[in-house]
């Protein structure tokens, strides 16, 4: 295998007029972006792992860290095949194609098949051929995307075909993803008296009865909603003994200081519970996947939080706190989660800076597995995505910033 080398690049971008209606499928935007690049550079040829943009004046991550303009990152050696795997045989054959130079004939063909797979299994439909074109050239861009990420990842994950393989970077984040989470302190709490950082060596909420099912959040990026109803149902079901599934919705209506489907906070979610009054049911308040009017009712309430508070960045801390207290609202980058199919994820770190957290998400456990420790974290995009709609990060190595955004409900 080829060595390479990773470049982090910072520029600031006008966007020109756009010229080209086909090209032009969003709405033009005259504003002056702050950008930073991640590029692979693999035996000439260069390809972009990551980029993040926002208005100049917004913190651009890494712009905090001194380092000049244009600064060669780690070296990476040995991007090697990723290791096969026997639940994604069609991955692996597709990616010895992609390997193999030049390029055979049936490739397309191969590619196509693998696409029909894909639409059948996850019931996608398109409006036209027009469509179902782009998507096919969307969904092979990221099966290398997917590749890439595989051959960096220092940690056992195993990316590939996902129900987010036929989407772009860019709606994939736009949809699913909540920046909000990196560009605004939010309300400020107060810090959580220590339990001591004694954990024990593996922990499981889930097989204690404090972990609700999984739940899909649709396409809304509404995270931050679920992450704290995750956390409290945990922690209602730690001081009253009674596990129930809390309503999101509720949080996307009538929370007025997050932004429903364009993203939240989960400290003033907490706030939001309290002022209100409660939490109602799943069952009284159901999920919509999008904003509507309030229709929240203090005697439906049936879960109350008294306050909230801010956990330690140390991740042996939160394990002791996780142990003893109860699952963990957490935020994190949500670096190739788009194709994260199961193992347990460690991306390189400039590949998963800690500053650009945009997901929220619930640590309910931790644990080794074959000696690589990890996170075991609920996720909200259904079961169809994960390990079972869960995702394991690496632990203790400060992993897409999860130790950065750690908070829970206090429940008396």
């Amino acid at each position: 295998a080829g060595q390479g080398s990773l470049y982090s690049l910072e520029a600031t971008l006008e966007e020109p007029p756009c010229n080209d209606p086909t090209v032009c499928r969003l709405p033009a935007s005259k504003k002056t972006l702050l950008c930073s690049f991640e590029i692979l550079d693999e035996l000439g040829k260069h390809v972009l792992l990551r980029k993040d943009c926002g208005p100049v004046g917004t913190k651009v991550p890494g712009a905090g860290e001194p380092k000049s303009a244009f600064t060669q990152g780690s070296m990476i050696s040995s991007l090697s095949q990723p290791h096969p795997d026997s639940r994604n045989e069609t991955f692996s054959s597709v990616l010895s194609l992609l390997n193999e130079d030049p390029l055979p004939q049936d490739l397309p063909v191969k590619m196509a098949s693998i696409f029909k797979n894909f639409v059948i299994t996850y019931n996608r439909t398109y409006e036209s051929k027009e469509e179902a074109r782009w998507r096919l050239s969307v969904f092979v861009n990221n099966m290398v995307r997917a590749q890439k990420i595989q051959a960096l990842d220092r940690g056992t994950a195993q990316y590939g075909v996902t129900k987010f393989s036929d989407l772009t970077e860019e709606e994939f984040r736009t949809i699913y993803l909540n920046p909000l989470l990196r560009e605004e302190p939010g309300n400020k709490m107060k810090q959580a008296k220590s339990v001591g950082d004694l954990a024990p060596p593996e922990w499981d909420w889930r097989s204690k009865g404090a972990v609700t099912k999984v739940k899909d959040q649709g396409m809304c990026g509404s995270c931050w909603a679920f992450s704290v109803t995750g956390n409290v149902e945990g922690q209602w079901f730690l001081n009253q003994g009674t596990l129930l599934s809390l309503s999101e919705q509720e949080l996307l209506d009538c929370d007025k200081m997050d932004k429903a489907c364009m993203g939240g906070l989960p400290s003033n979610a907490y706030s939001a519970i309290k002022n209100l009054g409660g939490l109602e049911t799943e069952d009284d308040y159901s999920y919509r996947g999008h904003m509507q009017a309030c229709s929240f009712s203090a005697e439906k309430a049936k879960v109350y939080i008294n306050d909230s508070v801010e956990l330690s960045q140390n991740e042996q801390k939160l394990a002791a706190w996780l142990a003893k207290r109860g699952p963990i609202s957490v935020a994190i980058n949500a670096f190739g989660m788009q194709f994260y199919r199961h193992g347990i994820s460690r991306p390189l770190r400039p590949l998963c800076s800690p500053w650009l957290i945009d997901h929220a998400v619930l640590l309910v456990g931790y644990g080794n597995r074959s000696d690589i420790p990890f996170w075991a974290i609920k996720n909200s995009w259904g079961t169809d995505w994960g390990e079972k709609g869960y995702y394991y990060l690496h632990r203790g190595s400060g992993a897409c910033g999860v130790n950065t955004m750690a908070s829970s409900a206090v429940v008396d």
